[in-house]
């Protein structure tokens, strides 16, 4: 099964990009497999243990910060790309990423703080960007926001409150989720199927007009991941975590950011969070590979 395993992130985009028009039709159900492996994922959090410090505010700030400073940099430029820069900033810390940080040796509990705290904060900053820079429905600023914000609140917030609730009310059920931390990475894998479906047939139908726009975006998302993990090292070593502030600030919830793109931005920012899987994965399996060489 772990050799299986290690294999199932490309056969998922390989079966997705195959078998586009019948995967692509299936998009409707990404934000229930999101909404079930944060439920998954959240039923492991014990709130008691969890400890913000001072290097979580500061990866929160560059999230932020960055995000917003990296669309207005290059709007005047291609929004599309910009909007493809920011998502890929914004976007919340992997649930995986405690895993990896665990492989590295890192601090675990650490990092689910800051995946915690990521996810949150996304939930309240995202909606109103999204109705700043989307602009694309035919509502008003304000039943535009009051949209966005009522689904990506239900998508990030519920999850965690449910996981709480349960917790209090039916311990048997939240021990049965907790104990199935397992089947988050399925759902994973079949929400990046569906995920790239949706992009290889919205870049067969309307992609040969953005050909040199995909090749920029790729080449700037490779440069962003890179930024964001060598960035988030730093920071984590002038706080004694190191792997946990590299993996908090690299390591990227891409499903969620595709999805993010695909409904609220241009759809050919989808492209950005896609070719982010493939650059964090590759810097992921290049940390593993080294750390178990070295030992």
């Amino acid at each position: 099964m772990r050799k299986i395993k290690s294999y199932m992130m490309p056969i998922s985009m390989i079966t997705g990009a195959l078998f586009y028009s019948y995967l692509s039709e299936l998009s409707f159900l990404t934000p229930y497999l999101i909404f079930f492996m944060l439920l998954i994922t959240y039923t492991n959090i014990s709130i008691r243990s969890v400890r913000f410090s001072m290097l979580h505010l500061w990866l929160l700030a560059i999230q932020l910060l960055g995000s917003i400073g990296a669309y207005l940099a290059i709007r005047g430029i291609d929004p599309i790309i910009a909007q493809s820069a920011m998502i890929c900033i914004l976007a919340p810390t992997a649930t995986s990423a405690v895993v990896i940080t665990g492989m590295l040796g890192g601090n675990t509990a650490s990092l689910t703080a800051f995946s915690l705290l990521s996810n949150l904060t996304v939930a309240v900053v995202a909606p109103l960007l999204f109705t700043i820079i989307g602009g694309h429905s035919g509502f008003s600023f304000w039943e535009e926001l009051q949209e966005i914000t009522l689904r990506v609140f239900v998508l990030l917030l519920l999850p965690f409150f449910l996981a709480i609730l349960l917790g209090k009310i039916s311990p048997k059920t939240h021990h049965k989720i907790k104990t199935s931390q397992s089947y988050s990475f399925y759902l994973w894998n079949i929400a990046l199927m569906i995920v790239t479906a949706r992009t290889v047939n919205f870049l067969l139908l309307e992609g040969s007009n953005h050909v040199q726009t995909s090749l920029i975006i790729f080449g700037l998302t490779l440069i962003i991941c890179i930024v964001q993990f060598y960035i988030g090292r730093l920071l984590g070593r002038r706080y004694s975590d190191t792997i946990a502030g590299g993996q908090g600030l690299g390591q990227k919830n891409t499903i969620l950011s595709i999805w993010m793109a695909q409904t609220y931005l241009n759809p050919i920012a989808s492209i950005g969070p896609g070719a982010y899987i493939l650059w964090q994965n590759i810097i992921n399996s290049s940390q593993v590979w080294y750390k178990q060489r070295r030992n």
